[in-house]
């Protein structure tokens, strides 16, 4: 074998063994049958205070697509309706659609952006303007 490929397969042995080498200690997360995710909780939750807050961050970062204080007439995107469409999974649908968009919806990555204090007053704020229909 020439000089260079034996050099090159040497490399490429090190890289291997580097990509082991890290991917071990990359701690597993295992999940078993009985076990589920922990529900995301809302700090905030009931603390009328922080609801005109969070319409004004609703306003500033949301209206583009949910409308001036989440009034927009596009139910898919009416974020009056999340407890109805929802239910008790509402709280956990929010925070994982924000935190890691929809993009095949049109809706942005905002995990990262906006941090936790912000996503939760935005949720407290429509948590008050929640519809019955």
């Amino acid at each position: 074998m020439e000089v260079s490929l034996v050099r090159e397969l040497i490399r490429i042995a090190r890289c291997r063994v580097t990509l082991v080498a890290a991917l071990m200690s990359v701690p597993l997360i295992s999940m078993g049958a009985d076990e589920t995710p922990a529900r995301p909780v809302n700090p905030y939750q009931g603390n009328k205070e922080v609801v005109a807050e969070g319409g004004s961050l609703l306003n500033q970062y949301c209206s583009h697509c949910h409308g001036p204080n989440a009034v927009q007439g596009e139910r898919p995107r009416d974020l009056r309706r999340l407890n109805i469409r929802h239910g008790d999974d509402a709280i956990t649908t929010f925070y994982n659609t924000v935190q890691k968009g929809r993009m095949d919806k049109g809706m942005p990555v905002w995990g990262g952006v906006l941090d936790d204090a912000t996503l939760w007053k935005i949720y407290t704020f429509l948590q008050s303007i929640q519809t019955e229909e």
